[in-house]
């Protein structure tokens, strides 16, 4: 952590190759993290690249009291939801998925994907909370700042989101005993 701390001072000092190395390990985390949130590969490499800008001109203002992957993840989230916004104004509605066959067999592929069921079944910000716990190991109170979340409303929805997917692998359970 110091490591990153005096990445982070050499980078508000005006060195880009510690700015560089500081987020190389965050790189491929937020990528993973922008394609469940954006709708295109493309789309989560422009809130990606981005949110890595906007770090850079804000560093400035990250707060060390926190984690710095929690200033990130929530630049992460506000560039993917105005990328989602400019797409859902410039298409009129979002495309439909079901014309493609190629979607529909990646689809199929994963119909047993946990993930693939969580980012279906729940709203964003509870994707997302569930996401940074459980895939990131963010801490309860780093989802809190990341999301602009109270530490009540984090608790409640990890439980809900938790209790969602167990009802949900149930059901794909006895629709496979059913089937086989």
């Amino acid at each position: 952590m110091s490591n990153e701390l005096q990445l982070i001072d050499a980078a508000k000092a005006g060195s880009a190759d510690a700015f560089a190395d500081l987020v190389r390990s965050y790189r491929e985390r937020l990528l993973r993290f922008l394609l469940t949130r954006c709708a295109s590969y493309a789309d989560a490499e422009d809130a990606l690249q981005d949110t890595l800008i906007n770090a850079y001109r804000y560093l400035h203002s990250y707060d060390p009291r926190w984690r710095f992957s929690t200033w990130l993840y929530r630049i992460a989230i506000r560039n993917a939801q105005r990328i989602r916004s400019v797409n859902v104004i410039e298409l009129g509605e979002l495309a439909d998925e079901e014309s493609d066959p190629l979607l529909h067999c990646i689809a199929a592929s994963e119909s047993e994907n946990l993930w693939v069921s969580a980012r279906r079944l729940l709203n964003d910000d509870v994707f997302a909370a569930l996401w940074l716990r459980y895939a990131e190991d963010m801490s309860v109170n780093d989802i809190c700042k990341a999301l602009d979340r109270s530490a009540s409303w984090t608790k409640v929805n990890l439980m809900r989101a938790r209790k969602v997917l167990d009802t949900e692998m149930n059901r794909q359970r006895n629709e496979g005993e059913a089937y086989g």
